[in-house]
């Protein structure tokens, strides 16, 4: 499993909140929800958005933004608009002077001015924080931008048009085609492979490491040294660590490590799993060994961390915008 897979395969999205707004100039819209990740299109209009310590990134029609980090940041019509909406955590919305606001009659999931308003705007909200894409939510820039015109047009018309369905498993019809939006832009941003994509997805390509990381992802719980890997690989051990290392930051035993416990973590989070059924399935020989490595790791022991909520805030990543081309 690479890390796009594990961003998505368990911490797919749940029902995600999805919104069609419509809009009139001047709007501003304040985002204070708390959600590690969202998507946001235009159907048509424009709109800016607006991260602490970031230039202004405008988007248009076709557009996808993906917004991530848990600090605020503010959709408008213009940079300098003042927000005149602010959304809370549970998507609740209210003006500045506290007034709540509520959904229009203009369908379903449809929320804002006339329907013939400047700006139709689509948002989908994950509320996601499982270990696994901590990893890959690290790494993301605060605000990751896909042109109109590398987007899959299809794709995100279907999801426009079953915003306003109502028929039976609606929600988890739209989950899916929210996720298909997403990994399509990732794999966008991923595949640029330049200096703001992770090491580790530039290694991928590498005759040396990515063998390596594919060995390490396809089987965790097997006792793999550095020395296992080179030989599996074709490389001397000392080629092997000094390029793994050169190529995604960490030494081969490091990344294992901190792979494994991204999936402990997550397992954790899952179901009545024992500790020493856990420790098996990441490639420790025992719980006593797995609770060392978490607490030496984390700072807390797995019990700790299971019985901490499910949705503790994401730390932010950096502040900086990528606009593909």
């Amino acid at each position: 499993m690479d890390a796009l897979t594990g961003l998505l395969d368990g911490p797919r999205a749940r029902g995600a909140f999805l919104l069609r707004s419509v809009l009139d100039p001047p709007w501003s819209l304040r985002i204070r929800d708390g959600s590690p990740l969202s998507l946001i299109t235009l159907v048509r209009g424009e709109a800016w958005i607006v991260k602490q310590d970031t230039a202004p990134a405008r988007i248009g029609p076709g557009d996808v933004a993906v917004v991530t980090g848990t600090e605020p940041y503010v959709v408008a019509d213009s940079p300098g608009t003042a927000p005149q909406i602010i959304i809370h955590p549970g998507q609740r919305c209210e003006s500045v002077d506290g007034t709540e606001m509520t959904m229009t009659d203009q369908g379903v999931r449809t929320w804002g001015a006339a329907p013939d308003g400047a700006t139709v705007m689509i948002s989908g909200t994950y509320q996601m924080h499982s270990e696994v894409s901590r990893r890959l939510l690290d790494a993301l820039p605060g605000l990751l931008i896909r042109p109109a015109e590398a987007g899959d047009r299809a794709l995100i018309d279907l999801l426009i048009r079953e915003m306003r369905g109502t028929e039976p498993a609606q929600d988890l019809v739209l989950d899916r085609l929210l996720d298909l939006v997403l990994v399509s832009v990732l794999r966008s941003w991923l595949a640029a492979a330049g200096d703001d994509v992770p090491g580790w997805q530039r290694a991928r390509t590498d005759p040396v490491v990515g063998p390596a990381l594919r060995l390490i992802h396809d089987d965790p719980a097997y006792a793999w040294t550095v020395a296992s890997l080179a030989a599996r690989t074709g490389v001397s051990r000392a080629s092997l660590a000094r390029r793994f290392t050169e190529v995604v930051g960490e030494s081969p035993m490091a990344y294992l490590t901190g792979w494994r416990l991204t999936l402990a973590a997550d397992l954790l989070r899952q179901g009545d799993a024992t500790l020493e059924s856990v420790a098996r399935r990441v490639g420790y020989g025992s719980a006593f060994a797995l609770s060392n490595a978490f607490k030496r790791e984390r700072g807390v022991s797995p019990q700790e961390y299971r019985r901490r909520p499910a949705l503790a805030p994401h730390p932010s990543p950096l502040p900086r915008v990528v606009r593909l081309t």
